[in-house]
């Protein structure tokens, strides 16, 4: 892909703006599965006791679905601060893994660019941006800048306004609907399609199983457990495939 002008970096650009749709029209329909996470989330905020102010503060704060959940049970048994914070940077350690990916990306931009970015980004954007950037042999254009923003500006917005109605209104909602296995079915939805070879295939196979026998594990350090080893065997398969291709 080309460097992009300077005139690109601006939204009158009309390359700037193709770049922006792209990316908004490919996260359209993952937007289903994660605002029906994130209802379920502002409902669990609210039924775990905290206020309907401190659940709004939390939510557009951490905007971490599996780090709000993980910290909820500790809250309500009192747990130390330490603790709190320590259970949720566990279950998001995994962004450390997508921060160093995507850094040749976005290097070049300040650091409270970079942390801004940091904020709104999230599992669903690091797939669809490495899906279609990890081959590009030029990495930070501005192609790439603007996609990332039309992935994480509606991510965002959704993922608040559900949560924000799962806080005010889940009330109202039956208990018997089972809305979490219904929002965990409809990420496996969007995540299974994109597993296309060998060493994804082996990298999710590994993943679940380590995840289903660390269930015991406290703090769901299963969770963590579970992404080292799907990133360490996919990983391992991809050398071992380039090992036995003939050169």
């Amino acid at each position: 892909m080309s460097a992009p002008s300077k005139s690109s970096a601006s939204w009158s650009s009309a390359h700037a703006r193709q770049s922006f749709y792209t990316g908004f029209y490919e996260v359209l329909p993952t937007l289903v599965a994660t605002s029906m996470w994130a209802f379920v989330t502002g409902i669990a905020l609210v039924k775990s006791g905290l206020t309907e102010t401190m659940a709004t503060l939390m939510t557009v704060l951490v905007y971490a679905g599996s780090a709000q959940l993980t910290a909820l049970p500790l809250i309500v048994s009192g747990a130390p601060l330490w603790l709190v914070f320590a259970a949720g940077f566990v279950v998001n350690i995994r962004f450390v893994i997508f921060g160093a990916a995507m850094h040749p990306y976005f290097r070049r931009y300040s650091w409270q660019k970079r942390l801004a970015l940091g904020y709104l980004s999230g599992d669903i954007v690091f797939v669809l941006f490495m899906s279609r950037y990890a081959e590009a042999r030029e990495k930070g254009t501005q192609d790439q800048l603007w996609y990332f923003l039309g992935v994480i500006v509606p991510g965002w917005i959704s993922w608040q306004l559900c949560s924000l109605i799962g806080i005010y209104l889940g009330a109202l909602v039956p208990a018997s609907w089972s809305l979490d296995f219904a929002a965990i079915l409809a990420l496996m939805a969007i995540i299974i399609p994109l597993v296309n070879t060998r060493p994804m295939v082996i990298s999710v196979c590994v993943a679940g199983l380590v995840a289903w026998l660390g269930q015991p594990l406290p703090l769901r350090l299963g969770l963590v457990a579970a992404v080292a080893a799907g990133v360490l065997a996919g990983v391992a398969v991809e050398r071992f495939s380039k090992k036995r291709r003939p050169r």
